[in-house]
């Protein structure tokens, strides 16, 4: 596997400890970094709740790479509240919460899933109200050198970005239309594969505004080796391109040492861990 500086989704990993003990997992691992989804049941936690999340990172020693604003109902199939006119508020609200993470964490990167499209409301009108939100989202990131993402999902037939030409085309929009440039495509390497995109293409054609990546193999979404997909081809690609950023292992475990495949000196991206 071609070296990179990782970071460990522990949203997806590590799922056998609360959550709250899988920093100290990724570090006991190995990993200085971790990255993810939404971590709270609503988009307004607790300060006690916030407060707990982020010391649990700081006592394990490790950075906090990445955070999701809050996407709904995961398990029961919601990918996002970004386009959804009546989440508007509890979206920012999340906003609001993960900036206030990031300034306590040095976080630099926030994923906004873009939702579902909805029955009985017009996609234009969802399109609008995610324009609207990812420009303030992206605003108040960049207010503290951070980016928002924007993801093509695999494995949700109603989530209308499926290709990186889909996300890279909302990135475009919401610079032509509101002046922000902070938005940057989140390239998971499994759902592009899975959603028939032209992997390799797609890093040649967009890799300055991949703002981070992300890897499962596939078919499966297992470790790397696990299936068919070139991941250290297309990191070596990307690396090709001057990309220096994280890359975050979103994988689901399959066997009981799922980091096996990655030899411990690379799976810190600084020196003395």
């Amino acid at each position: 596997m071609e070296t990179s500086a990782y970071t460990v989704n522990c949203s997806i990993l590590l799922t056998d400890l609360p959550l709250l003990e899988r920093p100290q997992a990724a570090r006991d691992a190995g990993f200085d970094a971790v990255e993810f989804w939404w971590p709270f049941d609503t988009s307004t936690p607790r300060d006690t709740d916030v407060d707990a999340f982020a010391s649990s990172i700081e006592n394990a020693g490790v950075q906090l790479t990445g955070l999701n604003f809050a996407a709904g109902d995961m398990p029961a199939g919601d990918r996002g509240l970004l386009s959804d006119p009546r989440q508007v508020s509890a979206f920012r609200d999340s906003v609001d919460v993960a900036i206030g993470i990031a300034e306590r964490l040095g976080t630099k990167a926030f994923n906004a899933l873009y939702g579902n499209r909805i029955d009985g409301i017009d996609p234009q009108a969802q399109d609008d109200v995610a324009a609207e939100n990812l420009a303030h989202a992206g605003k108040a990131a960049g207010r503290i050198g951070a980016v928002v993402l924007v993801e093509p999902v695999s494995g949700a037939p109603l989530y209308p970005l499926k290709l990186a030409a889909d996300a890279v085309a909302v990135i475009d929009r919401i610079h032509a239309d509101h002046g922000v440039d902070s938005l940057r495509l989140l390239a998971d390497l499994y759902h592009l594969a899975v959603n028939g995109d032209d992997v390799g293409a797609a890093i040649d054609a967009y890799a300055p505004r991949i703002g981070h990546v992300q890897i499962a193999d596939a078919p499966g979404r297992g470790e790397p080796g696990t299936g068919t997909l070139d991941i250290a081809g297309y990191l070596r690609q990307l690396a090709g391109h001057g990309y220096r950023g994280y890359v975050g292992l979103e994988y689901k475990s399959t066997r009981p040492d799922t980091f096996d495949w990655l030899p411990r000196p690379q799976r810190a991206s600084r020196a003395g861990i």
